[in-house]
């Protein structure tokens, strides 16, 4: 019996190629989005899931009350890692302190190559499991572990183990051993070499901090003990640091408090001390998205089967006749379906994996198809199967329910509301498009309000290049000349952060009529002369650091904002002091926006230092070609730090990268809001083509009669018309709820214009009667002879 079944599905497929050929294009195009969309949120949902015992691994995070507000940060003071370990070891197993990803030269061999690591406690690598050949101890402070590409790149196919490194300027380091990289998709994927914490303490000489507890500058990673739960240690540990730091610190009110390992990545983001979400809100979004498109070609599927049934109502009649019952015509017409999914299915994984390369670029992922997981092709085939029933139940129910005397006896028409089901599909799928129509232009339009946001600066021509020793900054002068003389920079300068990050904060800041109830955090960028000019500060009043005024030694250049929040009626030449030291204020600028561009601006305080900082920036000569001056830039800097790698970057890239999430869900939804529409286009062209051919007669009969192209065009085209007006309310009420509550997640945010859904009604209702007009005037155009002979 089942052999029959797939017999007649075949012939059917085969009988009826163009309808066959329009489903199958249209499940492809549906199942392709869903496999793509499946893959990435699985590699999402995976983010550092490849850890065996993620659920009980945890970063320390503090809530703190700074500037009026509620915030969360995972900075801590390095005493915290050896409290939790001495006042409160019962609760955990593991407790390790760790920087922030660094990025340090390893020389061997005159070969220098930059590399990203950590400095680490002992703890980290048995708590991350990490699979170490050689010692991974790291109890000696002049080891290192590499990953095994770093340790190829460095030593080629040696074995590295207990070879010596050059790195922090001149120190010797012995490879203690080796382990397999981390996936990409994990908070250490970066991470390409392990360092003990006692090397980097030493060199930072942490021992002799006056107050440790003050400077927020470290992670702290916990394993906990079995017993336990991630809420009770949190209840337990929150008052830790609020027990060690000074009486006017206080006012921050730190409280600590575990994140979890599985919420690092999607559960990022926190508003208002409350974790808010995050990533998370990509995965339902393009989820729901991928979902949606699968259902319209499902429902191509249903319209063109269940359109068709007046040709397969003899074919229905004639088995019930001789037997048949309607559970096995049931079985015959899901059979069909179940052939043109697994068809479509076999179409789109080849499709999807020549697709893959591509879409890891936009995604900015390292993905593949998983070829050899017995999951995947469980999956696979359940969803061939939730295809088929999705696609094929109603027309198998439908033209199961013939009554076979009507059918033989040639009486049998479709019931007057037997295209109600159509029409209702067909609003849903026009409903579809529109929302996803609407949802790429709000994306498009918040990501260019970031974009065309002003910055304060001038980015274009700007480079940064990281300090890895005090090469350049001993020599800073002569190189500066040089690059000037060189014609290859306008001036140069010399800074503690990047221009596009802030990464130091200070409290502390006193001035007349300031609150002191109120607990301050500012921005506070320690830079060097000329850095205002080199990056092209905007100023609203005063002047920039000068050298022609000893007195700006202690002095400070402030941005908008933080005049605004200071209140003072003539801010330019007020008196501050920072922790008791007395500055003043000669200027204020634009609000440099270093950090989301979809929030405001913090108050920024900008101070001179004359110590070795983290990144020196170039003003190139826009007069000179940028490869021509980078090519001088860097034969000046390589003649001066012959171990330090040339490694550049233009700010207004760096500035960029702060679009990535936005970007990538901004590709995604156009990418998916095309396939959308193209699977409707697909849908309404084979609804037109049977229409037309359903009414070929009526159209000769009416050509006689003396009707125009034009009135018959208006005959076949109005009904669709009708459709897309009915789906229009639909689909801007869903789209605008949704996008609505997408963009509260921004200060800065885009709105919601009206044209916004006047366009996307417009295009759907033009690709509409685009797509219906092809068949409409072919028919329209078609001599009554032919229409009227059959």
């Amino acid at each position: 019996m089942l052999r029959n079944y797939f017999k007649v599905a075949i012939r059917n497929l085969l009988k009826n190629k163009p309808y066959a050929i329009i489903n199958i294009v249209g499940l492809t195009s549906g199942i392709v989005t869903v496999l793509l969309i499946g893959l990435w949120i699985n590699d999402e949902w995976q983010f550092n899931k490849q850890f065996a015992n993620y659920k009980q691994v945890a970063q320390v995070y503090q809530q703190t009350t700074a500037n009026g507000n509620i915030g969360v940060g995972n900075n801590m003071p390095f005493p915290v890692a050896p409290t939790l370990r001495s006042d409160f070891g019962d609760y955990f197993k593991q407790v390790a302190l760790c920087t922030w990803v660094q990025t340090v030269v390893l020389s061997k061999d005159k070969k220098n190559l930059s590399a990203n690591g950590i400095y680490a406690e002992q703890g980290l690598p048995d708590m991350l499991q990490l699979a170490v050949s050689g010692n991974k101890q790291l109890s000696d402070p002049n080891s290192i572990l590499l990953s095994a590409s770093q340790a190829k790149a460095c030593f080629g196919n040696e074995n590295p183990i207990n070879k010596t490194l050059i790195t922090d300027g001149g120190r010797s380091v012995t490879v203690a051993g080796t382990y397999p990289d981390f996936p990409v998709n994990s908070e250490f994927g970066m991470v390409k070499f392990i360092m003990p914490w006692q090397r980097y303490a030493n060199m930072q000489h942490l021992a002799e901090r006056e107050n440790p507890w003050r400077s927020n500058s470290y992670r702290v990673f916990v394993q906990i003990a079995d017993n336990t739960t991630m809420d009770k240690v949190s209840q337990v540990i929150k008052d830790v640091k609020l027990n060690h730091i000074h009486a006017d610190e206080k006012t921050f009110q730190p409280q600590l408090f575990l994140h979890p390992m599985a919420r690092w990545h999607l559960y990022s983001k926190f508003t208002n001390g409350v974790n808010s979400g995050g990533p998370i809100q990509y995965l339902w979004l393009l989820g729901v998205s991928g979902l949606f498109i699968l259902l319209l070609a499902c429902i191509n599927f249903m319209n063109l089967s269940t359109a068709r049934s007046e040709k397969r109502a003899k074919e229905v009649g004639i088995r019930k006749a001789i037997g048949s019952r309607r559970a096995q015509l049931a079985v015959q017409f899901f059979t069909e379906s179940l052939i043109m999914s697994m068809l479509a299915m076999v179409i789109s994984i080849l499709i999807v994996q020549q697709l893959l390369p591509l879409f890891n670029t936009i995604t900015d992922k390292a993905m593949h198809m998983p070829w050899n997981s017995a999951v995947f092709w469980g999956t696979i085939l359940l969803f061939c199967m939730m295809v088929a029933l999705i696609a094929g139940s109603y027309p198998a129910f439908y033209l199961s329910s013939f009554r076979p005397v009507k059918v033989l006896k040639g009486t049998f028409h479709a019931a007057k509301g037997a295209s109600m089901p159509r029409r209702i599909l067909l609003v849903t799928q026009f409903t579809v498009a529109m929302v996803l129509l609407v949802a790429t232009m709000v994306v498009y339009r918040q990501v260019k309000l970031g974009t065309e946001r002003p910055v304060g600066y001038e980015q274009h021509g700007l480079i940064i290049i990281p300090s890895y020793t005090a090469a350049i900054h001993d020599h800073f002068d002569a190189v500066k000349q040089q690059l000037l003389e060189s014609n290859a920079a306008l001036d140069m300068a010399e800074s503690w952060s990047p221009v596009t990050a802030v990464w130091n904060t200070n409290s502390g800041f006193k001035w007349e009529g300031r609150d002191m109830s109120v607990a301050l955090d500012f921005p506070n960028e320690p830079v060097s002369y000329d850095y205002g000019h080199t990056i092209g500060w905007q100023f609203v009043a005063g002047r920039d650091f000068s050298r022609d005024f000893a007195s700006d030694s202690a002095a400070f250049v402030i941005n908008e904002a933080a005049a605004k929040y200071m209140g003072l009626k003539a801010p330019v030449g007020a008196k501050i002091t920072w922790d008791d030291e007395p500055y003043h204020i000669v200027g204020i600028v634009k609000n440099v926006v270093a950090e989301s561009p979809y929030e405001p601006a913090r108050p920024a305080f900008y101070h001179l230092n004359s110590g070795q900082g983290t990144r020196m920036l170039v003003r190139l000569n826009p007069a000179m070609g940028v490869s021509t001056a980078l090519k001088k830039v860097e034969s000046i800097y390589a003649a001066t730090a012959p171990d330090d790698p040339f490694d550049y970057a233009f700010a207004d890239n760096d500035y960029n990268m702060k679009f990535g999430a936005e970007n990538r869900f901004a590709k995604l939804v156009g990418i998916f809001s095309c396939l959308a529409v193209f699977i409707s286009c697909i849908g309404l062209f084979g609804m037109a083509s049977y229409i037309v051919e359903q009414r070929t007669k009526e159209i000769g009969v009416r050509k006689v009669l003396g009707a125009s192209v034009f009135s018959l065009w208006r005959l076949l085209s109005r009904d669709f018309v009708r459709m897309i007006l009915i789906a229009m309310p639909m689909a801007f009420g869903l789209a605008g709820y949704c996008m609505h509550n997408w963009l509260q997640n921004y200060s800065y945010r885009a709105g919601l214009a009206w044209w916004i859904f006047a366009l996307s009604g417009l295009i759907t209702l033009v690709l509409t009667i685009i797509v219906v007009s092809v068949q409409a005037v072919k028919a329209a155009t078609q001599q009554p002879l032919k229409s009227l002979q059959s």
